[in-house]
């Protein structure tokens, strides 16, 4: 009987020493964790404070803004109007339309070939023939409308070899 007890506190001594071995390792990782943790908190806040060390707000001269503006003013778009179309559409019943178009050029250089009296007409000729080929059914609804935009700009686009129609614009759109 004496065994047994001197077995049992043998064990209870064993467990007691594996539960004090447990949380001292359970204590050490914790310590770890923490000084890992710090150690890369620390690391990150060096990393911004010295990526901040040599920087200075930028200073705008006179001199570089007016470069700025000219550059601006150079590369904005110009519009062109064109005359007023009155143009018989297809289909039936039979129907006219009046249009304006104002087309939105990129570059002075596109701008002036599109106001040359040639490229003026072939526009003109083109924008006829594409309208003599839409119905109404074609152009009432919006979708018609923007498809219409998509096509006068692809012709015009196809006369210009130096400009870009970057957009086309209505300002009179009537159907009879």
């Amino acid at each position: 009987m004496a065994d047994k007890k001197a077995d049992k506190n043998s064990e209870s001594g064993n467990s007691a020493d594996t539960a004090k071995a447990a949380g001292k390792a359970a204590m050490i990782l914790q310590i770890v964790f923490v000084a890992v943790n710090l150690s890369v908190t620390g690391f990150g806040a060096y990393m911004v404070y010295a990526s901040t060390i040599g920087w200075t707000s930028p200073k705008i001269t006179q001199q570089a803004l007016e470069s700025d503006l000219s550059e601006i003013a150079q590369n904005e778009p110009l519009i062109y109007t064109m005359d007023k179309l009155t143009v018989n559409l297809g289909g039936e019943p039979r129907r006219t339309i009046r249009i304006e178009i104002n087309l939105e050029m990129i570059g002075k250089e596109g701008f002036e070939e599109v106001i040359n009296t040639e490229n003026r007409a072939k526009a003109r000729d083109r924008i006829v023939r594409l309208l003599n080929e839409k119905s109404l059914a074609e152009l009432e609804s919006i979708q018609g409308k923007l498809f219409l935009k998509d096509k006068i700009a692809s012709e015009i686009n196809s006369i210009v070899s130096k400009g870009v129609v970057k957009d086309v614009f209505f300002t009179d759109f009537v159907v009879q």
